[in-house]
Formats: C-alpha cells, sequence, structure tokens
C-alpha cells in the first residue's frame, strides 16, 4: 500500500517556501507520494457549497489563494527527486485536450516519470462558468472524450481523433510520457459515472470518503463502492479485479465525528489504534494508496504532525 500526503497549493502554506519545505522533507521521511489539487478560480468560499465537508465550507483558510496545479507540480517536481506527484484531481474540462495532454506529458517527462494523473469532472459550476468553454452540464461527457483524446495523443505516433468536443489530425505530439502505456490514471469521483469511468479507463478509483451525497466514510459504505467498481469493471470487458483503489483522508481523529449517518464507526475517527486499524482494513480490502490530508496552520506544525504520524501509524500498518 502506498501512502501519500496533500502537498497545499492553496491558503497560506502555499508560500512558496512553505510548500517546497513541506515537499522536500516528506520526500525525505518516506512518503510515496503527494498530491495538489485544482482550481483555477473560486467564488466566495464563506458560501456553503463544498461538497467534501460537514458544514458545506472549505476546510483551508484563504482558499482563494492558490497556484495552477500542472505548475505547481513541475516547480515541486524540480525540487524533488523520488517522490511520485498525484494531480488530486486534475479537473479535466478546465484545459483543452491537446493542450492538457501536451502539459501532463512534460511533467512526466521533467519529473522523470513521477507523474499519476488524477482525473475528475469537476463540481463549481461558477468556476465552470469563467473557466471552461464546454457546457457545465455536458461535463461527464467532455471528461470522457478528453480522457479518450490523452490516451491517443500519448501512446500513437500520428494521433488522429475526431470526437464531439475536440478532434485532431496530421499532429505529432512528442515526446510521449517516460512512462509506457502513459501516466497511470486514477479517476477521482464517487458517484456513478465516475465509477464507471474508473471501470473504463482508470488504473484506479480514487474517491473521497466525505462526499456528503454519496459517503464512503464507514467500511460498509467502502466495501459496497468497491463492489460496485468491482461490478463495473467486469461489465466494461476488463478483469474485475484490475483496477486499484486509491482513497483521500481530508480529516482523521479527533476532527472526524466518531459515528456516521448509517450509524457505523468514521473511518480515521478516533485514536491511533482506531486509525491503524483503518489502514489494514482497508487494505485488506484491496486498496491501493491512502493519502491523508495532515491540514496545520503553518508548515513546521504540518512537518511536525506528518514526522508523528509516520512514527505513530504508517510504520505500524
Amino acid at each position: 500500500m502506498q501512502i501519500g500526503f496533500n502537498l497545499p497549493n492553496s491558503g497560506p502554506l502555499s508560500a512558496v517556501d512553505s510548500m517546497t519545505r513541506i515537499a522536500v522533507e516528506g520526500e525525505a521521511m518516506g512518503f510515496d507520494y503527494l498530491t495538489m489539487t485544482d482550481h483555477v478560480v473560486l467564488p466566495d468560499t464563506k458560501v456553503p457549497g463544498y461538497p467534501y465537508s460537514e458544514s458545506g465550507e472549505f476546510y483551508e483558510d484563504a482558499p482563494t489563494e492558490r497556484h495552477e496545479q500542472l505548475l505547481a507540480m513541475a516547480y515541486v517536481a524540480a525540487r524533488t527527486k523520488r517522490i511520485r506527484l498525484v494531480a488530486a484531481v486534475l479537473v479535466v474540462p478546465h484545459r483543452p485536450a491537446v493542450l492538457a495532454a501536451k502539459m501532463l506529458a512534460t511533467l512526466d517527462v521533467l519529473s522523470g516519470g513521477r507523474l499519476v494523473v488524477g482525473i475528475g469532472a469537476g463540481w463549481l459550476e461558477t468556476e465552470f462558468d469563467a473557466v471552461v468553454t464546454t457546457p457545465f452540464a455536458e461535463r461527464g461527457a467532455v471528461t470522457d472524450e478528453y480522457i479518450d483524446a490523452f490516451r491517443i495523443l500519448w501512446t500513437e505516433p500520428s494521433p488522429r481523433f475526431a470526437g464531439r468536443y475536440t478532434h485532431f489530425d496530421g499532429i505529432v505530439l512528442e515526446p510521449k510520457p517516460v512512462q509506457r502505456p502513459h501516466p497511470p490514471i486514477w479517476v477521482g469521483g464517487e458517484a456513478g459515472p465516475a465509477v464507471r469511468r474508473a471501470a473504463r479507463v482508470g488504473d484506479a478509483w480514487y474517491p473521497i470518503g466525505s462526499n456528503n451525497k454519496h459517503l464512503l466514510d464507514t467500511l460498509p459504505r467502502l466495501r459496497a463502492g468497491i463492489a460496485r467498481l468491482r461490478k463495473a469493471t467486469g461489465e466494461a470487458g476488463r478483469d474485475a479485479g484490475s483496477v486499484g483503489v486509491a482513497y483521500r483522508v481530508k480529516r482523521y481523529g479527533a476532527a472526524v465525528p466518531p459515528v456516521a449517518s448509517d450509524g457505523e464507526r468514521r473511518l480515521f475517527s478516533g485514536g491511533e489504534t482506531d486509525i491503524i486499524g483503518d489502514f489494514r482494513a482497508l487494505r485488506d480490502m484491496g486498496v491501493t494508496a491512502i493519502d491523508i490530508d495532515f491540514g496545520r496552520p503553518d508548515a513546521s506544525a504540518m512537518i511536525s504532525e506528518m514526522r508523528r504520524f509516520r512514527t505513530a501509524v504508517i510504520e505500524k500498518i
């Protein structure tokens, strides 16, 4: 099982010195990967609407202060040597398909093959209205088509594609990504379309447990979600066990209410023994990667908590 952490690219911890220090220290501690999120612009975040917290508010302070995801990942790639870089997740409709495929291929080459392309269709309509040229209501179809285009651009010497939202012919995209056939694709999202997308094209399904509309925050709920993934993968004509599961943990310990709405214990709530048990249970269920948002007010506090968590929890899994 791979263990990662979220590297803040928004709020106070996205200050260049802090972000760099956290990335370098996390790599030195032995974390397998770091994640960075994707928003281009945001509305007034004091207005509830964030789908992954109980209150509907963003977790971070000043989340509107934010670096563009792929440029920030390229910067971090240059400051690190080993740790893998996960887009968590790339909102696929944000960028034209050919441009995004080129940027991602470049990032994989410049990082020495350390890129993981987490993908999602997006959820924030206000942002779409400002950034995206395709309709918000069609974001799932756009995402599916762009991903198909990415894979052709990354793997074929003379790529050709004729879709509803993008088309190309007579072009060359070089250099190709270092990783073959292409960087791993982790499909974010918890609803049915995301599960089906993961089953069709994903190397892993990449849900967040705390999505209020599609909760995966207890062992029974997550087990049922993985069962849906396995069924959908078989229906897509792939081996049912061929898609991994990567799980995002937004909060843990005392920050998590102990009981979920289904009456079961909330995953990653409680003390260290409980959390160690959750890691082990998820590993036994087939979860292949877990990343943690350590969310502290400054770089020193976050690094200290990462180090404590490794000693108290990760080394005992």
